[in-house]
């Protein structure tokens, strides 16, 4: 065997090495933190949701990297209290699976919610739309306006921020196979090394939650397919955001915001002021809190929604 056979050999064994590893720990990782909804199949993706209660319609939708477990861990269940909710994986995310042929963008996904929603026969349903899922939700509700009878966003992505926020720099792959290659390989390992680091990037200022790993899907993020997934989704918005952001002055149903004021991965005041400049009638609120705003201040989350539900707002 020459040297170079060697060396190929010995890197073929450190990357079935770390294959196993990663799944491995993504099986651990489903052990601890199985599904806790059903499953339907929508335009070629399986996708997992949870649902309680009756009433009218609420959906909510998770940010980059996100689970629904986001919003079981506390709100769905208060929400259900007086509403149908209906807490969503998004495709590739949590328990769902993306069609291998679809793309990420967001009109894309924005026509999986459309029909997610007519696939459960939901009547006009409210839509909250975490980070990302803030962004999925304003493009559902351009594209299919007569779908929802509003929107309640929590500290959403509103327009492209100026940098990627140091955080999710990791998923800003851009070849395609190269996604895949880090995702299978030494994706999960770096995650578990950089886990509380990250964790305090995303939460800060406030704390992360004790029980976040299992109860909030905390450990779910630790999969090849996870990281795949956040990765897709990150390197498709470059090519849609701009589209969204000129198409807001067009929005035909009523809007509310939520903030947390040291929002850490996303700017409260550049976010807020590109809709406010198109819309402005649009309801801003900005309480004290970081960006992880359903799972550490899910009471001023459930009384934003609530509240202006209470007025007609929606």
């Amino acid at each position: 065997m020459s040297i170079m056979q060697g060396i190929l050999l010995g890197l073929l064994l450190v990357l079935l090495s770390l294959w196993l590893f990663s799944r491995f720990i993504a099986w651990r990782a489903q052990l601890a933190s199985p599904p806790e909804g059903r499953f339907i199949r929508v335009m070629g993706h399986q996708l997992h949701y949870v649902e309680a209660g009756q009433g009218p319609a609420i959906v909510l939708i998770h940010g980059l990297s996100g689970v629904s477990r986001h919003f079981t861990y506390s709100l769905l269940d208060e929400l259900a209290r007086t509403h149908r909710v209906i807490a969503l994986d998004r495709p590739g995310s949590g328990y769902s699976r993306r069609n291998p042929r679809s793309f990420a963008g967001l009109d894309v996904q924005a026509d999986v919610v459309a029909a997610f929603c007519q696939a459960l026969s939901l009547d006009k349903p409210l839509l909250v739309g975490h980070s990302l899922g803030g962004a999925v939700a304003l493009a559902t509700a351009l594209r299919h306006p007569q779908l929802t009878r509003g929107l309640a966003l929590i500290a959403p992505l509103i327009c492209m921020p100026q940098s990627t926020p140091k955080v999710f720099a990791a998923l800003n792959i851009s070849q395609p196979w190269l996604r895949r290659l880090i995702a299978n390989t030494v994706a999960v390992p770096l995650m578990l090394l950089q886990r509380e680091k990250v964790l305090k990037m995303v939460f800060d200022p406030e704390p992360v939650p004790a029980d976040y790993a299992q109860r909030g899907g905390g450990t779910l993020s630790l999969r090849p397919s996870h990281f795949l997934a956040a990765a897709e989704d990150l390197g498709a918005l470059a090519s849609r955001m701009p589209q969204l952001q000129a198409a807001y002055a067009g929005l035909s149903v009523p809007l509310a915001i939520l903030y947390g004021r040291q929002d850490r991965i996303l700017d409260p005041t550049e976010q807020t002021q590109t809709m406010l400049e198109c819309l402005p009638q649009t309801s801003l609120e900005l309480i004290d809190g970081g960006h992880m705003l359903p799972l550490t201040q899910p009471q001023q989350c459930l009384a934003f929604i609530l509240r202006h539900d209470q007025k007609g707002t929606f």
